[in-house]
């Protein structure tokens, strides 16, 4: 995903802000970051509890920061807070949920879900202050206005959502990442173009004060399950 230093439009700048950090310090962030992003947890209890606009803006800046193919930053992110909106979104989704358990998913899919606890109702669809509906653009327009095509898209978006799911953890936020499947009702609903795909529809807000977790949820593979080094040691 680097330019090459062949193209005419290539005009290399100096790094403008890194700052290297001593060991220890680099050690202490690293840590810092492990333990605060360890206590991210997929909820399903949303409170309604409004969250300013500002602080959702602010994590998809942090988003929009992400590494992409060819720097064209495929991604566009359909932001919803609207009640109606919502609603037609939970009940799109809910449809193709009963699907879903009803037998599309299949016996094996079914299985692995069973220890989550899900079904096809999805009432935090509408109680969560803020939907945010992902999308990868098979193709956009530049900064000059031109419409190109864009490259790693799926990688791309993946990325980014990434960093906007850890932007908003940061903030004090909690999450969801809700893939209703097929998901095309996501591009009408927020009235995307046809060339535009709905990837994830990521639901943000503050926990309930009841909200819980499948202790399932909680068994994360060890460093050595997946991870490999070479050399070993």
């Amino acid at each position: 995903m680097t330019a090459s230093s062949n193209s005419p439009a290539y005009s290399p700048i100096p790094l403008p802000d890194y700052r290297e950090k001593p060991l220890s310090q680099m050690r202490a962030d690293a840590t810092a970051f492990y333990e605060e992003i360890r206590t991210r947890h997929t909820i399903r209890e949303f409170s309604d509890r409004p969250v300013p606009r500002d602080i959702i803006e602010t994590c998809l800046r942090a988003a929009g920061t992400a590494p992409s193919g060819a720097n064209h930053q495929p991604w566009h992110f359909a932001v919803i807070g609207d009640t109606d909106m919502k609603r037609k979104i939970r009940h799109a989704a809910e449809e193709e949920e009963r699907a879903f358990y009803a037998g599309r998913a299949g016996d094996e899919w079914i299985k692995a879900l069973a220890p989550l606890g899900t079904d096809d109702s999805k009432p935090f669809l509408e109680i969560a202050p803020w939907l945010i509906c992902i999308f990868g653009e098979r193709k956009s327009k530049s900064t000059d206005g031109e419409m190109r095509k864009n490259y790693y898209v799926p990688e791309s978006v993946s990325i980014a959502t990434g960093f906007l799911i850890a932007a908003l953890h940061r903030a004090g936020l909690a999450t969801l990442t809700h893939t209703p499947s097929p998901m095309g009702f996501l591009g009408e609903i927020c009235g995307r173009p046809a060339q535009d795909k709905p990837y994830l529809l990521l639901v943000t807000g503050y926990p309930a004060q009841d909200a819980t977790i499948p202790q399932h949820a909680t068994l994360k593979r060890a460093l050595g399950d997946i991870a490999t080094f070479f050399p070993a040691g």
